[in-house]
């Protein structure tokens, strides 16, 4: 069985329903604060937890047999890191310890841990592999970063098996329309956009266009949530021959104005757009390097084109349930 911990969330729902569909038993654990209970698949077990309460951890493995845990729930809003340290350093570092103290307690030591880029921070050269050296810029990516550190702490401890994965920009939805991306404040630049095309946002505002790329906008590497799921699957399958960490994303940068004219042309609808100075903090290119999770795991891809990604999010955005 599997714990998928953060399961009602937008990368952890579509774990769940990729683990299920390859003939696993999944519980899911959330507190519910941005995951939705609808995003869940009712073939797996669900149980109210939050990572800042111990016994509401333990109830989750009393009784249950778990045999590796897939850890997705964190805050994730970089704006509000900077803003609120405090809120993060809590949940998502306070939370991750209280989470692996309680495996350890009930002899669980397999984890998949849902990390990110933003460990890395300004690039001083792409793609980035997982040499780059890590210097995160502000709160949020430190969390991930400094849960990476307690990993293989708890390695060298106690015998943790860990794999975390970081991802470059998740996108898209599932292909059959179940599932899909609702956060709430949305900050994603392609739902944003098919939003905007849909009339519900006046605008979508593109920050800088005298980047040092082809077309001035920022560059970006855009991997679909299924591909996100498969590899988490395959990370756990893993965990006996394994740990360490593993970028996620397809190799590909895609640019700004890229994504506006793609989700155009999916749509077949304009994008109404306003173009404005650079944002603090953006840097003009990030892409990943993706060698390594391919030798490891055996991971491949299978939406390379920015279309495709896009298709699946315009089908949810028009039939969203949730």
């Amino acid at each position: 069985m599997i714990l998928v911990f953060g399961g009602a969330g937008y990368i952890g729902s579509h774990t769940v329903k990729h683990l299920l569909d390859n003939g696993y038993e999944c519980v899911v654990a959330d507190n519910l604060i941005y995951g939705h209970r609808e995003a869940v698949d009712k073939r797996a077990e669900f149980v109210h937890a939050d990572l800042l309460n111990p016994v509401s951890i333990r109830e989750v493995f009393k009784n249950r047999k778990i045999d590796a845990v897939i850890h997705f729930a964190a805050f994730t809003y970089v704006g509000e890191s900077v803003s609120d340290p405090q809120k993060y350093y809590i949940n998502n570092v306070v939370g991750t310890t209280n989470l692996l103290n309680v495996m350890l307690e009930n002899g669980v030591k397999k984890i998949v841990f849902s990390s990110t880029c933003a460990t890395y921070g300004e690039p001083q050269y792409t793609p980035i592999d997982e040499k780059h050296p890590q210097n995160p810029i502000n709160p949020y990516g430190r969390t991930k970063l400094m849960i990476e550190q307690i990993f293989a702490d708890y390695e060298r401890a106690y015998g943790l098996k860990h794999i975390a994965l970081r991802y470059f920009n998740a996108a898209g939805c599932a292909k059959d329309g179940s599932i899909g991306e609702s956060h709430t404040p949305e900050t994603h630049l392609i739902p944003l956009v098919l939003k905007a095309i849909k009339g519900e946002r006046e605008k979508i505002s593109v920050f800088g266009t005298d980047y040092d790329t082809p077309d001035g906008t920022c560059i970006r590497d855009y991997i679909h949530v299924e591909d996100l799921a498969l590899a988490h699957r395959l990370a756990v399958e893993k965990l006996d021959e394994y740990s360490g960490c593993l970028n996620l994303g397809t190799g590909v940068g895609t640019s700004v104005k890229e994504i506006i004219d793609a989700a155009e042309k999916v749509s077949g609808k304009k994008c109404p757009v306003e173009y404005g100075p650079r944002r603090a903090g953006d840097p003009a290119k990030l892409y990943a390097d993706n060698q390594k999770v391919k030798k490891i795991l055996g991971w491949q891809p299978s939406y390379d084109n920015i279309e495709d990604i896009i298709r699946t999010a315009w089908n949810w955005e028009l039939n969203r349930r949730f």
